[in-house]
Formats: C-alpha cells, structure tokens, sequence
C-alpha cells in the first residue's frame, strides 16, 4: 500500500497543534519508559504499523530490553513488567477499545492504586495521544520506517 496525502502539508496548522500536544507530553510526570509501554501498546490494539515501528525504535533508542518489547503483546502472561506498569497497560486498553460502559471498575481502581491523581490524568492524555497518532496513521497510510530520519530513529540500530 502506497501513502494516501500528507496531513500535516494539508493541514499544517492542526497539524503543529497536536504536536505541540504530544510533545508536551514529554513533561506530564509519565516517566519515558512507561510512555514508550503505552504507545507500543495502543498501537498493536489499533494495528497501526507506522507507529509500532517509530516507537520499537524510539524505545530501543531509551535502551529498553528486546524481550520486553517482545512481551508487550503478551503482558498479562509475562512476568518482566512492573505493578506500575501492568497498571497502565491495562489502562491503556481499556481506553484504546472502550466497550459500552467505558473503563471498568477494576481496571480504574488498579490505576488509582499505581498513579496519583494528576499522574492518572497525564496518563490519559498519554493514551488519547497514540489513539489519535494512530488514527491519522492509518487513515492516511503512513509508511513504516518513512519519518526515521526526520524522527532522528536510526539510532536504533534497526533499519
């Protein structure tokens, strides 16, 4: 599949506006580490290809351990996450598919267990992020591995 036309050429000004968002993110208390759990994540759930490539690659660049980023997919049944970290994995799903009555109970207490309030809210941004990274992604067909330049990801090691 070839890619479909350049958001953000097409709409340069919204386009510096998320970003802005996202980057912001950089500082909302969430630590990079778990923040590269939560993108990888959401992005297998939405099938985003483009986006589980930038952030293996963004994640390898923060000196994540392969296996776990091999287990990311399998996280419940693995043992190499943290209480903190299977929290916001969880949280990420439930916000990623939410069903007809939204976020469980359970899954929100486990969060309120692992995050403090402002964390959780960070958190959630977080998540709303990579769904709407991923939605544009897909929509427009974005080629995995085409923005690694511009992303600075061949410091990965991945090509």
């Amino acid at each position: 599949m070839s890619q479909r036309l350049d958001p953000y050429a097409a709409a340069p000004n919204l386009a510096r506006k998320y970003t802005a968002f996202a980057v912001a993110l950089a500082d909302s208390g969430i630590e990079p580490g778990l923040r590269d759990l939560v993108n990888m994540r959401a992005s297998q759930l939405n099938g985003c290809a483009f986006c589980v490539d930038m952030h293996v690659k963004e994640a390898t660049i923060h000196q994540e351990r392969p296996l776990r980023l091999h287990h990311i997919a399998i996280w419940r049944e693995s043992n190499l996450f943290t209480p903190r970290e299977r929290a916001a994995l969880a949280w990420t799903e439930e916000l990623t598919q939410l069903g007809r009555h939204g976020v469980s109970d359970a899954v929100y207490d486990e969060a309120r267990e692992q995050f403090a309030d402002e964390e959780l809210s960070a958190l959630t941004f977080c998540v709303m992020a990579i769904n709407g990274w991923n939605r544009i992604s897909i929509a427009f067909r974005a080629e995995p591995g085409s923005k690694d330049a511009l992303y600075g990801l061949g410091g990965a090691g991945l090509a």
